[in-house]
């Protein structure tokens, strides 16, 4: 997957949750213990992250950029990125616009052959391009389901994220409602949910 696979991901996201600044964002996302505004600012923090893994001239494979992080609440997520509560929803989404603008202004930027760690396995600009949208389509769906919206993101999208990050998914179905699979929210005929899962950022041929 490439940095516009990224933009366009985010802003369709964006839009969606735009739409939702006057709810309650302290609504549990979905299936998740994070609230809607904690989801957000953790895929915010994933963008960024990835962005950072990349960042470096020479990344290391075995272990992350040292950035410190820490938890607002017990249970809540590991986060660098936190956004000031006082600026309410728009504020946040304007956080997670600008993490995904920095993801795909760095994978743009750098050689596509660059290795950086990651926890399920090294991965090159595609990969974390990958892993960008992947986190920006499944936790939108969870704060979707939070906020009572509709989210049904594009095919091509969806089958571009299980092509590099799931080659061993089911290929005879829908896109979206096999990635949900994949991420372990959603039964497929004949396949239960997932109650663990991975994926696979191993760089592609």
């Amino acid at each position: 997957m490439i940095a516009d696979d990224v933009t366009r991901t985010a802003e369709l996201a964006r839009e969606t949750l735009a739409a939702a600044t006057h709810l309650d964002w302290q609504k549990l996302a979905g299936g998740l213990e994070w609230s809607c505004w904690e989801t957000v600012e953790h895929m915010s923090d994933d963008l960024f992250v990835y962005a950072a893994q990349l960042g470096p001239a020479n990344p290391s494979t075995s272990t992350h950029v040292p950035f410190g992080w820490h938890r607002r609440r017990p249970g809540g997520p590991c986060l660098t990125v936190f956004v000031d509560p006082a600026e309410g929803p728009s504020g946040l989404l304007q956080v997670f616009e600008t993490c995904a603008t920095m993801l795909a202004a760095v994978v743009d930027a750098v050689p596509p052959d660059r290795l950086s760690f990651h926890a399920y396995g090294p991965s090159d600009p595609s990969g974390f391009a990958a892993m960008g949208v992947v986190e920006v389509l499944v936790h939108t769906h969870d704060v979707a389901v939070g906020l009572d919206l509709t989210w049904s993101p594009p095919a091509d999208l969806c089958t571009g994220a299980l092509r590099r990050l799931f080659p061993s998914a089911p290929t005879d179905g829908e896109p979206w409602p096999t990635l949900l699979w994949a991420t372990g929210r959603a039964d497929l005929p004949g396949l239960p949910a997932q109650t663990s899962w991975t994926w696979d950022g191993a760089p592609r041929p």
